[in-house]
């Protein structure tokens, strides 16, 4: 987690303090940690009970796959901070200052535009058209449900109890149905374009875009793959 830069009291904003939010994706986290368990399991399997060059095919695959899955799961994440995005994606990580931020988009995928014109990817927030799809669903029978009054009263108990939106109890609201009326993913580009619109025009949220490469990364995937290299030529 990212430290917020902290102006001079001088040119503190007048307005509350925004604390800094971390967004990254539940399941490529839990993805992440089964797809290590497995690559454990057979890499070193291979090396304790492996013949002849098998141990050295497994270590030089260890070595290209478990940064390449920690990259593309364990690691994408964006921190929001009072004065900046900070976007960690696989192989880079970029620091935006919320002033040169043009807009957040959401299509296929969710992107930052800066005002330069410069795209760069969230890979921490994928879109999840099933989950665009279900929270339209929800939103869509909460809608009916607060058009009816809010009466919670059981619709049509015909063809076996099922259909109709409204619950079994006889509360008010409770024929609406559970669960969040947007994408978690949408629901956190909201959060990012509030604090945008909030933070966009202050004096500490100015400057300059910083893109720098995970050589931690790159480096042990670029020698997983130069000894597979050599162990194919060489074999």
């Amino acid at each position: 987690m990212t430290t917020p830069d902290h102006p001079s009291p001088a040119s503190q904003p007048s307005g509350p303090v925004v604390k800094d939010r971390i967004y990254r994706s539940p399941m490529a986290l839990v993805g992440g940690v089964l797809l290590l368990a497995v690559v454990a399991w057979l890499g070193f399997d291979a090396l304790i009970n492996g013949h002849g060059r098998a141990p050295w095919l497994a270590l030089a695959g260890m070595i290209l796959a478990v940064p390449l899955v920690v990259a593309f799961t364990l690691r994408p994440a964006v921190f929001a901070g009072e004065d900046r995005l900070r976007i960690r994606n696989p192989f880079r990580v970029i620091s935006l200052p919320w002033g040169e931020i043009a807009s957040l988009r959401s299509g296929y995928s969710n992107e930052v535009v800066a005002k330069g014109g410069r795209k760069f990817q969230l890979w921490a927030l994928p879109v999840s058209l099933r989950a665009r799809k279900k929270a339209e669903v929800r939103k869509a029978r909460a809608a009916a449900d607060a058009g009816r009054g809010g009466s919670g009263r059981p619709a049509g108990r015909g063809l076996g109890g099922l259909g109709g939106f409204g619950g079994a109890g006889g509360s008010a609201g409770a024929g609406v149905p559970a669960g969040p009326t947007r994408a978690e993913a949408d629901q956190a580009m909201d959060d990012l374009r509030e604090l945008l619109e909030r933070r966009g025009e202050e004096e500490s949220a100015q400057g300059e875009i910083s893109v720098r490469w995970a050589y931690e990364v790159v480096a042990p995937v670029v020698a997983g793959a130069v000894l597979l290299v050599i162990l194919f030529v060489t074999g």
